[in-house]
């Protein structure tokens, strides 16, 4: 495995990709166009990234084909079950695709060859298919399992991308587990102007005030998608409701609650519990 963590590290270096990289990203973006798309495709109507969830149904399809193909009398049930990955791994890959064209440079080159990669292992399976489908059922195992191998490797890159490299995650929570859990003075409720979010800092941690009339919501500052500043944000209004739209990938965050309207983010951003003591803000993480 520090064989497979040293290849990884060189791939996150590897500038001569860059070009490709970039080309794939455009063309990515031209065929999202819609922000109602891109949001759809995030998983911003689901709460969290929608590319993991979506490819648990190729994977898990090609695997359980893999154990039919070793039991006799199985080869219709492997088929059909080939079908299925090779259907469902076209949404998995367009969800993946439009969250791989909001990611750093060196998340996308790590990215880049792991959509090549499953790139590879979906047409193995379509010729394993086409092979099975005209009863050349021991060519159609072979290609199978050659095509789970590269999906495997795949999925250890998509894994690094993840929990190596924090791409899809919420980049806001280390930041609240830092805060003490109690209650932390923000400051004096006069110091907030009305529809002007401000930030402040609790400790080491920049938090972003905003107050409609007597309401107050203090939310983490550093975007959930990459921890980009919201303090440096435009303010929109999105059906009637004020929102801050992150200035480095445009995830947008309902300033009321932190509830994310648009993406590439699609964790709601987190908020602090408020009270007003003696004409004081008081925040608290719990």
């Amino acid at each position: 495995m520090l064989v497979m963590g040293r290849l990884v590290t060189r791939l996150e270096r590897l500038t001569v990709i860059d070009d490709i990289a970039d080309r794939a990203r455009t063309l990515v973006r031209a065929a999202t166009r819609s922000q109602r798309v891109r949001d759809v495709l995030h998983g911003v109507w689901l709460g969290h990234p929608l590319h993991p969830a979506l490819v648990q149904a190729p994977l898990g399809a090609w695997m359980s084909a893999a154990v039919l193909d070793v039991l006799p009398g199985q080869q219709a049930a492997a088929t059909t079950l080939v079908a299925v990955g090779n259907a469902s791994a076209v949404p998995a890959a367009m969800a993946g695709a439009n969250d791989w064209a909001s990611l750093s440079r060196e998340q996308r080159r790590v990215g880049l060859v792991h959509a090549a990669a499953n790139t590879v292992a979906l047409t193995l399976y379509g010729v394993s298919l086409a092979a099975r489908l005209r009863g050349r059922h021991t060519v159609g195992r072979r290609l199978g399992y050659l095509g789970l191998t590269v999906a495997g490797a795949s999925a250890y890159l998509g894994g690094h991308l993840s929990y190596a490299l924090g791409a899809g995650v919420n980049q806001t929570v280390p930041s609240l587990w830092l805060m003490r859990g109690t209650w932390q003075r923000v400051g004096d409720v006069d110091e907030f102007s009305e529809g002007q979010p401000t930030v402040r800092k609790l400790g080491e941690t920049p938090v972003l005030v905003y107050r409609e009339d007597d309401r107050f919501t203090v939310m983490l500052e550093r975007c959930a998608h990459h921890n980009g500043p919201l303090g440096d944000g435009k303010i929109v209004e999105i059906d009637g409701w004020p929102c801050v739209v992150c200035p480095w990938h445009g995830s947008t965050f309902r300033l009321s609650d932190g509830l994310v309207v648009h993406g590439p983010a699609a964790n709601d951003q987190i908020t602090l519990r408020t009270r007003v003591v003696d004409g004081r803000l008081e925040a608290s993480p719990v």
